[in-house]
């Protein structure tokens, strides 16, 4: 009986520790891009992330715009049928595909100090500030 008492506090606390997002504090919500790991932003252009009342996304990806649509579920999150439009901005070039890509490589979302972390597993891709 013991080892079971025992075995039921520590799932609970491996539990608590699983961070789970509820979909609902994503909708109607705006972010502005402040960070993409391993480069610098440019100066002269911003990128943003919407997310509309259904989970739709949407945004400007410091030229182009984009949208598509984001799914859920518990921590995990997929960003699925990814459009954007195709106008070459030499100065923000390499920023944008770098934005775009980890856009599509997102797998994980979470909220911390009011700031949107998407992240590739463990790895943190992109952190926004809401608008």
């Amino acid at each position: 009986m013991k080892n079971i008492i025992i075995l039921g506090i520590v799932l609970c606390l491996f539990s608590s520790c699983l961070e789970k997002i509820d979909p609902d504090t994503l909708k109607n919500t705006n972010w502005e891009l402040t960070n993409i790991t391993g480069i610098t932003l440019p100066a002269n252009a911003k990128a943003t992330l919407n997310f509309g009342d259904s989970l739709n996304v949407s945004g400007k990806s410091f030229c182009n715009s984009y949208g598509g649509q984001a799914e859920v579920i518990e921590n995990k999150v997929s960003l699925k049928n990814l459009f954007s439009t195709k106008m070459f901005c030499q100065d923000t070039d390499s920023s944008e595909r770098a934005y775009l890509n980890a856009l599509n490589e997102t797998n994980t979302v979470k909220i911390v100090d009011n700031k949107l972390q998407l992240l590739k597993d463990e790895k943190i891709l992109l952190i926004f500030e809401k608008k």
